[in-house]
């Protein structure tokens, strides 16, 4: 009996009946992500419906060496997690950990599994007069366990940060089988390495999250929302800093739609123009405060201000909450028009946010000179500076507009003092920029951590670090500081067959 099927062996025998899927028709939905663009192939599935069958999982994987592959919700955007193309990965799925274990009765925070819905923890709290302030397009299918290991970002990340903010602590299984618990729900606490958050991001290569203790903010009881037709990329960012100066922390969230964005939304999805003219950018400004104070006529004002003589060529206020989800909706649906419309070529590049218009003429600039049948498609979080430049190309050339676009957009947010990956993290796509942008002795030091948590390499191997790292090791560098060095070249694409 080969290794994998002594895994398969192990687990049948505390696995309930849907604990273990090997029919391939049942495995496709774990193989396949939400956008129909990845794909892999694993050689079964494990569905542990608790914490100690999650523990007996990967213990059995780590005596038979078997690769696993965590997964929550598969609305991951970097591949992250899926399989490989080999057959032989095994994926552990978290869904069925869906309890919310406990609420604080004073509203400061929840303990979620890892396989808690994002939308059904901001019920939970909801329920409890306060907000969990991670919002994503994908809340009503996306888990809380991806969002911890991708460090989810979102359109409130202006305000309230990433996922590494709102995590106060995490339970993890590692890779031998044993638990660590770090579930702290204090603010501070200061008692040694804040490991909790070495697990933040780490998309599942030191670690399977179980549930993570998140921090609760007060329920906004105001909003006011507005959307805003800008006819120059630079204005974008006038706008966003008097919004911002006069209004402080009550701006939650400040998104950036094109032209082309908007268009797509229109047109494939029915959706109604917020405004009647057609212009080249829009904003969709949003401010939210719990306290009992009006700020319309200061909104209003500001908006006339901005739009008298100023930046803004017209707009529109949201005035009830229907209209607001209706502004709201052709944000949130830009992706899914964009599927509709062809094939997607992704990116989730930031910059600095004074530097977001030169990143737009650039990469418009970039993308009719290296593939000229493409469209751009430029939308996302101005307040934060993280814009997914994502680009239509046709069905049968997305390939192509991979090969092309990938590399040279990734380099354009470097050198504009920006990433290649804010939000979405390194997955199996970004691996090889990982490579080629790292700076010295990050890579050394993360594939020293990942030999060290994970010493037999079966957790998620192919995905965020690159081939033939060498781990960093005490006394083995001189004064000119840590090793880096990754075994394929970045222009290479390195491969999927391990992570070290």
């Amino acid at each position: 009996m080969d290794a994998l099927a002594a895994f398969l062996a192990d687990c049948a025998g505390f696995l309930d009946e849907a604990g273990l899927v090997t029919d391939p028709a049942d495995r496709r939905r774990f193989e396949v992500d939400v956008w129909r663009q990845d794909e892999g192939r694993a050689a079964a599935v494990v569905r542990p419906r608790d914490v100690a069958e999650v523990r007996r999982v990967v213990a059995a994987a780590f005596r038979h060496r078997v690769p696993l592959v965590p997964q929550g919700g598969n609305t991951g955007l970097a591949g992250g997690g899926l399989p490989d193309g080999s057959g032989r990965m095994v994926v552990l799925s978290l869904e069925r950990l869906r309890r919310i274990r406990h609420l604080d009765p004073a509203g400061e925070y929840l303990v979620a599994e890892a396989g808690c819905v994002l939308a059904e923890v901001q019920e939970a709290a909801a329920r409890m007069d306060r907000t969990f302030p991670l919002d994503l397009g994908a809340a009503g299918s996306c888990r809380i366990g991806g969002n911890v290991a991708t460090n989810a970002g979102g359109i409130h990340a202006l305000r309230y940060g990433t996922m590494r903010r709102l995590v106060l602590g995490v339970e993890v299984v590692l890779a031998d089988g044993s638990l660590l618990d770090r579930l702290h729900t204090l603010d501070k606490d200061n008692r040694g390495y804040a490991l909790e958050q070495l697990f933040v991001g780490s998309e599942g290569t030191l670690g399977v999250v179980t549930a993570a203790s998140l921090r609760l903010v007060p329920r906004p009881r105001h909003r006011l929302t507005a959307w805003l037709a800008v006819p120059e990329a630079a204005a974008v960012v006038e706008v966003f800093r008097r919004t911002r100066d006069r209004f402080g922390e009550l701006l939650v969230a400040c998104e950036l739609l094109s032209e082309a964005a908007v268009d797509l939304v229109v047109g494939r999805l029915g959706a109604r123009r917020p405004v009647a003219a057609p212009c080249p950018w829009h904003l969709l400004l949003e401010l939210a405060w719990g306290f009992d104070l009006p700020l319309e006529d200061a909104f209003t004002a500001h908006l006339a201000e901005l739009m008298e003589g100023g930046p803004v060529a017209d707009g529109t206020l949201a005035l009830d909450e229907g209209k607001r989800r209706a502004l709201w909706a052709i944000r949130e649906r830009v992706s899914e028009a964009a599927a509709r419309a062809g094939r997607v070529v992704r990116s989730d590049l930031a910059v600095p946010t004074a530097r977001v218009p030169e990143l737009l003429a650039e990469a418009e600039a970039l993308v009719a000179r290296l593939l000229p049948e493409a469209r751009p498609i430029p939308f996302g979080h101005l307040g934060d500076g993280n814009i997914h430049l994502n680009v239509l190309v046709p069905p049968e050339r997305l390939a192509e507009g991979h090969a092309k676009l990938r590399e040279p957009l990734a380099d354009l947010a470097v050198r504009l003092g920006g990433t290649f990956s804010a939000e979405h993290g390194i997955g199996r796509h970004k691996r090889a920029l990982l490579a080629r942008h790292a700076r010295p002795g990050e890579l050394a030091v993360m594939a020293a951590l990942a030999a060290l948590f994970d010493p037999r390499g079966i957790l998620n191997p192919g995905v965020l670090l690159p081939d033939g790292l060498t781990p960093w090791r005490a006394g083995e560098h001189g004064p000119e500081g840590l090793s880096a060095r990754a075994g394929p070249s970045p222009a290479s694409g390195g491969g999927d067959g391990g992570r070290r």
